[in-house]
């Protein structure tokens, strides 16, 4: 059974947040900065390396100007109806 972090579900989850942040023209660096973290931290989530949680998915979703349901929305609806963890 593969790493829920790896599946294809999850690459959906981080493309969108990727895109998001590029969409509200955000680098990586400054949404570190917004998040109180470094670039780092934003980078090991957008290559997958880290894993993000439901709390910081909304976190991240408000320091890019988005709500967070209707982001989350927008992932659900690229999900498989399957999904494994």
């Amino acid at each position: 059974m593969p790493t829920s972090m790896f599946t294809d579900a999850y690459k959906v989850l981080v493309n969108a947040l990727v895109k998001a942040r590029k969409d509200a023209s955000v680098s990586q660096t400054e949404l570190g900065r917004r998040l109180g973290k470094g670039q780092k931290f934003v980078s090991v989530i957008e290559t997958g390396v880290r894993r993000v949680d439901l709390i910081e998915f909304y976190v991240i979703a408000k320091a890019l100007g988005y709500d967070p349901v209707q982001l989350y929305a927008e992932v659900v609806t690229v999900l498989p109806e399957w999904v494994e963890i």
